[in-house]
């Protein structure tokens, strides 16, 4: 349990923010998409990551879907599926004169089941009607209700990467999130490439006095991560601009990769994603500044220990984040409430990462359980600061609420 514990660093954070400011990074591999296992092949233009949502070129994918493409003007498309003329409500964007449209928002109109295969980077598009495996979800994974003053508010647990197999969710969470009024997330990691961020990370990950990691850190401990980071393919003192937290959590990100899951398919990413083609608004319970400077506060001695830890577990990380996925896709409860607990080994770590930050986030949805309003909200932010003493459904039940896990 105790490398699960350094492995949600990297879980907690927003992985793709740290992975894009590190520049020794091989830069990903581009988008693909595959219509029923067959590969789409593009004339102009390329699928396009943006904001966190996947945009193809749509007359070219919809060809490869069977679709008759009508009219399409700035928000609306117009096509013919098996005869039938659908309309839907979708921002189309012009790049370079091909005309591109959000990849999950037009296959679902057309009947396909849209999944993201993390390993190979590629949109999987899977006719509904086709193989039997599409009518299996990817779990229970986590999920509870509150009713206040005429407010719902649904509690989500995200895992903050995954891979295809978290995707389709139950219908219990797609329901709830259909009647939604708002999206809260930790942050908005679908601005992680913003470069606003991009520079909030580099100014506060990375040494601005002349030195660099190897003085920061034990002679042991800086050979050991040249050792992991050459047999990865990479050079030894890659990493030397910048601090511990940033390299410790970009570490655990390079191997959870290799093991196929990253922040393009987390859950929460997954809300955000069809959040901005619904056009609901999405409310931050953190901030960029609040989450990094929390990371970038933590002692010398913290710091160094969990990446330490990662650096001497980094055999296994990858067991370990599959084991994580485990836990959610089976929403098992004992499992999550001894990973949150095993955050008080360090004193420092667990009141910045949980006590302190479950207060605020439970501070907020009070708030909006109060307003009176009649609204309902979909909060989704890392399991982990559910359960427990310190955690948000704990912090809420004891301000008076009933809090119905779903």
């Amino acid at each position: 349990m105790k490398k699960w514990k350094h492995m949600l660093l990297s879980l907690t954070i927003s992985v793709g923010l740290l992975a894009s400011a590190v520049p020794a990074m091989a830069a990903p591999q581009g988008t693909s998409v595959k219509v029923n296992d067959q590969a789409v092949k593009y004339a102009t233009g390329a699928p396009i990551l943006e904001k966190g949502t996947t945009l193809v070129p749509l007359r070219t994918t919809l060809d490869a879907m069977d679709v008759k493409l009508t009219t399409a003007t700035d928000d609306t498309i117009t096509a013919v599926v098996d005869g039938k003329t659908i309309t839907l409500k979708s921002k189309l964007t012009r790049i370079n004169g091909v005309t591109y449209a959000p990849i999950r928002i037009v296959g679902d109109a057309a009947g396909y089941e849209v999944r993201w295969d993390a390993a190979t980077r590629t949109v999987l598009l899977v006719s509904k009607g086709g193989a039997t495996e599409t009518a299996q979800t990817g779990g229970r994974g986590f999920m509870w209700e509150v009713e206040s003053n005429g407010n719902t508010i649904y509690l989500v647990g995200s895992m903050h990467i995954a891979d295809e197999s978290f995707y389709p969710l139950r219908p219990e969470f797609e329901e709830a999130f259909a009647e939604a009024d708002y999206l809260g997330v930790e942050i908005d990691i679908s601005k992680a490439a913003d470069e606003e961020q991009q520079k909030l990370v580099l100014s506060l990950g990375s040494y601005q006095d002349g030195t660099t990691l190897k003085d920061h850190i034990s002679s042991e401990t800086y050979t050991k991560l040249g050792d992991v980071l050459k047999k990865n393919g990479l050079e030894s003192n890659a990493l030397d601009a910048f601090k511990p937290w940033v390299v410790e959590s970009t570490l655990a990100s390079l191997k959870s990769t290799t093991a196929g899951y990253e922040a393009s398919a987390g859950v929460d990413l997954y809300f955000i994603q069809k959040a901005i083609e619904r056009k609901l608004p999405v409310i931050e319970l953190e901030s960029y500044q609040s989450q990094l400077g929390m990371f970038n506060d933590f002692s010398k001695e913290t710091q160094e220990e969990t990446l330490k830890a990662t650096i001497e577990n980094f055999d296994v990380l990858d067991n370990s984040v599959k084991e994580m996925a485990e836990m959610w896709k089976t929403g098992n409860d004992e499992q999550l409430l001894e990973l949150t607990n095993s955050f008080s080994t360090n004193e420092e770590y667990n009141k910045a990462m949980l006590v302190d930050r479950n207060m605020g986030m439970a501070d907020k949805i009070d708030g909006y359980l109060k307003n009176g309003k009649g609204e309902e909200y979909f909060i989704v932010v890392g399991a982990a600061h559910y359960l427990g003493d310190h955690g948000i459904v704990k912090l809420l039940e004891d301000k008076g609420y009933k809090v119905e896990r779903k």
